[in-house]
């Protein structure tokens, strides 16, 4: 039988009050935590909104540089000689016809066959590499006069070839394979092997023929022959890097049409815009509206004045020698709820008839600063570590 001894010789209840003791003990503590969890919220929304301005940064920076924004593009037609893999914002307008004739390739040479590839049947003594011109001789003694000793004394030597041996299902049916290690010119990149100085061996020192010689890539770009070691050209059309993928001889060809990227600006617009409605929705969602409970930063001065330096960014006039001198010129309306909106056919418009006049606006004209140069330092100023809306 358990024992109570509550409210004894006196009839107060003890257990209660001891029960509110406690809970008063308690209060301040939950009050610390209630106001941690509030601060750690407002550590979140202030992260959230620092990375969003980050994030905005980073796409303006994209508007701010004249080679990023005024971008090109290249378009291949007619038969699949080539794909481009990078067009600079300097590279040369234009169509450009391509005609493929041959592909680059290293040099390749196999031995006569041989019975056994780990027989010391070979002389000793040393063999001539030459590659590209320069002589390299490596030694072949006792330890290593068999068909795979020379292959693998030819790779540990480190030269520009590279040796093997194949199989060729005859009666005699190792050979050595000697292959270059780059492909181009053969007076850079050719070489030879002299096995003369091999002597006293039970066998006949290998015998190597060519299989492949080594070769540049040749095109032709508009009927002028350009030729490199490696099938990617970067040079053969100013600011495009293209690679050769068929070679025919020349017997068919193909169209290089390169054009301002256009559309490449316009979406780096479009991402400037929704980066920049991102952090207007951010803050308005901070306000109670109706029925919503306000944000953890409702109020918040530092959020508020973001907002406020970002919309006044907005306004800016910039005259930098073209026909648009803000950012409503190129169809960019602010909405009642701080968002930009983008009038679409306007801004087709503007990069379509006078692409110039968007980029200085934006880049600014050399002496000028552009609108997205003025953001740009701007929002270096908010996310700085040391001085910034985090800091």
């Amino acid at each position: 039988m358990a024992i109570n001894f509550n409210g004894l010789a006196t009839g107060i209840d003890t257990a209660t009050l001891i029960q509110g003791l406690m809970e008063a003990e308690r209060k301040p503590l939950e009050t610390l935590q209630l106001d941690r969890d509030y601060q750690n919220a407002r550590l979140e929304a202030y992260q959230t909104l620092g990375s969003s301005l980050d994030d905005l940064l980073t796409k303006v920076r994209n508007l701010a540089e004249t080679e990023k924004l005024q971008g090109k593009t290249a378009a291949v037609t007619g038969e699949s000689l080539v794909s481009v893999s990078t067009t600079t914002a300097n590279a040369m307008e234009g169509s450009f016809q391509i005609r493929g004739f041959s592909f680059s390739q290293a040099q390749k040479s196999v031995s006569n066959g041989f019975a056994d590839k780990s027989a010391n049947v070979f002389g000793t003594g040393t063999i001539q590499v030459t590659v590209g011109g320069t002589s390299h001789d490596i030694t072949i003694d006792s330890s290593n006069n068999t068909l795979e000793g020379i292959a693998a004394a030819i790779n540990d030597a480190n030269i520009g070839v590279r040796a093997a041996i194949i199989n060729d299902g005859t009666t005699s049916p190792y050979r050595l394979v000697v292959s270059g290690k780059k492909a181009g010119d053969p007076a850079s990149v050719g070489f030879s092997l002299d096995f003369s100085g091999l002597t006293g061996g039970s066998a006949s020192n290998p015998i190597m023929t060519e299989t492949q010689a080594a070769s540049q890539a040749h095109i032709q770009v508009d009927g002028v022959d350009i030729y490199s070691d490696s099938n990617v050209f970067t040079d053969a059309i100013p600011g495009v890097t293209f690679t050769l993928d068929q070679a025919d001889g020349g017997a068919t060809s193909a169209t290089l049409t390169v054009t301002p990227d256009t559309n490449g600006t316009k979406q780096k617009i479009k991402d400037f815009v929704d980066s920049y409605n991102k952090i207007m929705t951010f803050v308005s969602s901070q306000s109670a509206k109706g029925d919503k409970q306000a944000g953890v930063l409702a109020g918040d001065a530092g959020m508020n004045s973001v907002k406020r330096r970002l919309q006044n960014l907005l306004t800016s006039v910039v005259e930098t020698g073209g026909r648009f001198q803000s950012l409503a010129d190129l169809g960019l309306e602010t909405q009642r709820d701080g968002t930009l909106q983008i009038d679409d056919s306007q801004l087709t418009e503007a990069i379509s008839t006078d692409l110039d006049s968007v980029v200085t606006l934006l880049s600014g004209n050399g002496t000028t600063e552009g609108i997205a140069q003025i953001f740009a330092t701007a929002l270096e100023g908010m996310t700085d570590s040391t001085n910034g809306f985090l800091a």
